[in-house]
């Protein structure tokens, strides 16, 4: 039996949350009933964070103490983009991610995730009080943000200057994409984008490659692309694809080490139970070679692909996806 473990992100709840049909305590019950654990979204979920009121906290303790999920990973932004004038400096985006760990610490969780665009030169300064209050921090590796990136690599480059064990990374599964998610596609499609332009685009995945690394090679998109777009529309589509990317899982093998967290991306979860887009019996199996033994935490996002006049299937796709993990685990032996 491996020893990779199943989380839920509160994020793939959103939609739930926002318009009120579910609290807290409702996404609690839910990943109680699924045996799950924890990864959850702070800024958008505790009124007041980094700084919330001793009511809320209090409120956080029962619910800990009465449902007893685990909290595994809370996801943080530092907003460098908080003024419409200018960014945030060095030194208050340091307090940000400051503030910001002391919170993950009273909530009880070891581990945080840092969102892709955080600036690499705010991680020594808060080192010091990551390893006072015993909070891992991990860059998240998104799709259209990979390890070729340079503010992924400036972050890498840290954690190998440092050498700390409180550094390391959170590997996003849209990294290893295999189609263009079909959802997305509908989407779009409804909103009246050129069919030509989605043959296109699906037919750079077909073989075997992906629209960030084939318009890179390009030097950028292709005239008999571009010739096919019509519209804004379509133009926005093809720009919006090269964030799924095709990588091999074999990308993470010099990376492992440092690996903490997985998002278990799901942009669709198809009737006979496997994720449209991304192969995960492979890369499971590929992770337990590698003796990874952290979460895989089910990160729903095809809530925001959710057709006019139609039902977002938050819970649906979320057992749906928690029931493909939990079967794939199991069949690894040891």
């Amino acid at each position: 039996m491996s020893n990779i473990k199943r989380s839920v992100s509160f994020y793939s709840l959103q939609d739930h949350y926002a318009r009120g049909k579910m609290n807290l305590e409702d996404i609690f019950k839910f990943l109680k009933e699924m045996g799950a654990e924890m990864e959850f979204i702070s800024d958008q979920m505790l009124k007041g964070t980094p700084h919330p009121s001793e009511e809320s906290l209090k409120e956080w303790d029962r619910l800990m103490a009465e449902y007893k999920v685990k909290p595994v990973c809370n996801d943080i932004f530092i907003n460098t983009c908080l003024y419409k004038n200018r960014t945030l400096t060095t030194k208050e985006a340091t307090d940000a991610l400051i503030e910001e760990i002391k919170l993950a610490h009273r909530l009880g969780f070891k581990l945080v995730r840092l969102v892709s665009k955080t600036p690499a030169e705010i991680i020594e300064p808060a080192l010091p009080y990551a390893e006072k209050y015993d909070v891992t921090l991990a860059l998240e590796i998104h799709g259209g943000m990979s390890f070729d990136n340079p503010m992924t690599k400036a972050f890498i480059d840290v954690i190998h200057k440092t050498k700390s064990p409180y550094l390391g990374i959170v590997v996003d599964t849209g990294i290893f994409c295999r189609r263009h998610p079909r959802v997305a596609t509908n989407y779009f499609r409804s909103l009246g984008v050129n069919e030509e332009v989605i043959k296109y685009i699906d037919d750079i995945f077909a073989s075997g490659t992906d629209p960030k690394q084939f318009f890179t090679k390009q030097g950028g998109r292709p005239k008999e692309l571009l010739d096919l777009c019509k519209n804004e529309l379509d133009h926005m589509y093809t720009i919006f694809s090269d964030g799924y990317e095709t990588s091999d899982f074999s990308i993470l093998d010099e990376h492992m080490p440092y690996v903490k967290h997985i998002h278990g991306k799901v942009y669709e979860m198809t009737e006979e139970g496997v994720e449209y887009s991304i192969p995960y019996d492979e890369l499971i199996k590929y992770l337990d070679e590698k003796g990874y033994e952290g979460y895989i935490s089910t990160e729903y996002e095809g809530n925001r692909f959710t057709l006019d006049g139609e039902e977002v299937i938050e819970l649906e796709q979320v057992r749906k996806h928690q029931e493909m993990l939990k079967k794939y685990i199991a069949k690894l032996g040891r």
